[in-house]
């Protein structure tokens, strides 16, 4: 599907639901937009579940192990998830003063946004350093420690026309910060960098970003973090400074902050299960995004999704594995990108063995001959190495 804001058109399908009463706040700029995309391709996928991006929904920076269920489904069950970006939501000034300097207008703000902020005194942060906001958990029953949940997206589109994305001179993998930087490397010749509001709108029958003159990017919304609550964070673990606390930050077994931008509308993500009922977190969601997020942040645009949750039992997976309609993906994780690669093909190797019944050394030879790997994020702590595997290599699919 063309990648639109629906949210208005959303509003009266719940309303004739019954079970969807709620509708997200839509401005009069908003809904002219709507309007317009809805002349292109439109689609709103029903679900069975509604879950809000409400402040008791909601977790800042971190991905709990142990938070109740805001929401209980069964195997085969979709819900459409809510969430918000971070942009806007979690900063010392209020929403309206900090956005209305980008030039957002009041009317534009999200109510998810504004009642997300008032409640950010309550929230402690000892410990949870990632800067996004997830919308859950939502637990699948049945679901155990040793189990597989695949993740069906069915649908990701925007609730709002902008988002951020911030590029300094020294963010991202031009940082400090970054693994591979060294003492004396030279940052972007960036005099002005920041954070950049990015309106988005029509262009040749397209929704697209409107990044600057003759440049229209395609939006392509997806997640940037999808995610069962891992086994119990250690110290010393990525992104662990207190027992028991995971950052939001980087990725691991569990999923997360992957940032795979292929996981859009008709991809499955699929994760190992770690505690009871899988518990399910959606958030950092993102307009579109090049391989590698090398600034350090997408269009970072606040998103409503569909999911379908379907419960594998006693299916030993140890990493996220996905795939698109036209692509098997296999992932590597680790702090060092070198690593990372090399996970990623044994991952690889082993996925060929396992499921299509190749010998180790013609998955490998296949791995070197047919499959490419790229870097899905390299700005997050763990970097991130996808392997795009072609249904097409083989006869029977």
């Amino acid at each position: 599907m063309t990648p639109t804001i629906f949210a208005l058109v959303r509003g009266m399908r719940w309303r004739s639901r019954g079970d969807l009463a709620a509708v997200t706040q839509v401005s009069a700029c908003t809904a002219l937009f709507v309007m317009m995309c809805a002349t292109v391709d439109a689609q709103v996928t029903p679900a069975d579940h509604y879950l809000q991006a409400r402040p008791e929904n909601l977790s800042w920076g971190w991905i709990p192990t142990g938070k109740a269920p805001v929401l209980t489904v069964r195997s085969g069950e979709s819900v459409r998830i809510d969430t918000i970006s971070h942009h806007g939501s979690t900063q010392d000034e209020d929403p309206v003063t900090f956005l209305g300097r980008f030039g957002v207008q009041p009317e534009e703000i999200l109510q998810d946004v504004r009642d997300f902020w008032a409640s950010r005194p309550a929230r402690p942060r000892d410990g949870r350093t990632g800067a996004h906001v997830l919308t859950g958990p939502v637990a699948v029953t049945g679901a155990e420690p040793g189990d597989m949940l695949e993740v069906q997206v069915l649908e990701v589109s925007s609730r709002v026309p902008y988002g951020f994305n911030t590029a300094g001179a020294r963010s991202g993998a031009l940082g400090d910060a970054y693994p591979g930087s060294r003492p004396g490397d030279p940052g972007a010749d960036i005099s002005a960098g920041g954070r950049t509001l990015v309106r988005t709108g029509l262009a040749d029958g397209r929704v697209v970003a409107l990044l600057a003159d003759g440049v229209r990017v395609p939006l392509a919304p997806f997640m940037g973090i999808m995610a069962v609550a891992p086994a119990a964070p250690a110290v010393g673990q990525p992104g662990v400074t207190v027992a028991g606390v995971q950052s939001s930050r980087p990725p691991g077994p569990y999923g997360g902050n992957l940032d795979i931008k292929l996981l859009t509308a008709g991809a499955k993500l699929y994760l190992p299960v770690f505690q009871s009922g899988a518990l399910f977190y959606a958030g950092d969601p993102h307009g579109v995004q090049g391989d590698g997020e090398v600034s350090g942040t997408a269009l970072e645009h606040s998103n409503t999704g569909v999911f379908r949750f379907v419960l594998h039992k006693g299916v030993g997976l140890q990493m996220p594995r996905a795939e698109t309609p036209t692509h098997y993906l296999s992932v590597g994780i680790d702090v060092d990108l070198d690593r990372a690669l090399r996970k990623a093909v044994l991952e690889t190797v082993d996925f060929l063995v396992e499921h299509k019944g190749l010998a180790p050394g013609e998955a490998y030879t296949l791995a070197s001959l047919a499959i490419d790997f790229t870097i899905a994020e390299a700005v997050n702590e763990t970097q991130v190495v996808t392997a795009s595997i072609a249904k097409s290599l083989f006869i029977d699919e």
